[in-house]
């Protein structure tokens, strides 16, 4: 499944180039209109970033999230600074279908384990937007990707098995906006080791064949920003690529 993904900052579309807040593009799109253009184009989910919020550790686009998530017929996943119950579910009360947790996820588990009792595992995604060190390990991130963590994404996810966690999404952060693959063997190796949870990628897309690619190994999901954004295919060529 395609997810389509939007990341906003001072209430518009923006991109950031492998996570880095001074390399960041500034689309002219409005957001509602960008939204409805997915659901138009065949997408089912969409998958929003509140990059204020993951940058600062507060909500800041929550408004105009729910109004996308209530002027588009797509299903819409958001996170960014997610900090409290009473914000979660603000959003899933308001529309939104799923929220995506971070860096509590690394920082906090048992508070975001509570939440998965609290609103139920189909309502939480847990994301890991990671790091390769220099002796190959990979870390998350954490606070808007602008520290990193000494616990391994292996750990991370380890914890969580028996909490009850369906959906991950997992960030190759050197990929992000690079537009050259997704990071195939790390996927590969998550499904392997954690067969029973849905695994939703993320980061690298820049082709066709790169969704091919990432299709083959047959994830939950495929998020796709930047290469959207700029034209180098569309979402219905990348839906029935």
């Amino acid at each position: 499944m395609i997810f389509p993904a939007m990341d906003l900052m001072d209430g518009g579309c923006v991109r950031l180039l492998k996570g880095d807040f001074n390399a960041r593009t500034n689309y002219e799109a409005d957001p509602i209109e960008v939204a409805q253009g997915y659901a138009s184009a065949g997408a089912e989910w969409m998958h929003i970033v509140d990059l204020d919020g993951a940058k600062n550790g507060r909500t800041e686009q929550s408004d105009l999230i729910l109004k996308i998530a209530r002027s588009a017929n797509i299903k819409v996943q958001t996170g960014g600074g997610l900090r409290e119950l009473s914000q979660i579910k603000k959003l899933l009360d308001g529309g939104v279908d799923r929220v995506v947790i971070g860096s509590l996820a690394v920082t906090n588990p048992q508070m975001v384990k509570h939440w998965l009792r609290e609103v139920g595992p189909e309502s939480i995604c847990i994301a890991l937007d990671v790091n390769q060190g220099d002796d190959g390990e990979f870390r998350p991130a954490t606070k808007g990707w602008t520290e990193t963590s000494d616990k391994t994404l292996w750990s991370v996810i380890g914890d969580f098995l028996g909490s009850g966690l369906k959906t991950i999404l997992v960030t190759d952060i050197g990929r992000d906006g690079m537009q050259g693959g997704g990071n195939i063997d790390l996927y590969k190796r998550i499904q392997t080791e954690f067969p029973t949870l849905e695994l939703i990628t993320s980061g690298g897309v820049g082709s066709l064949a790169h969704v091919q690619d990432l299709k083959a190994i047959d994830p939950y999901g495929v998020i796709i920003g930047k290469a959207l954004y700029e034209g180098a295919f569309t979402l219905p060529e990348a839906i029935q690529c």
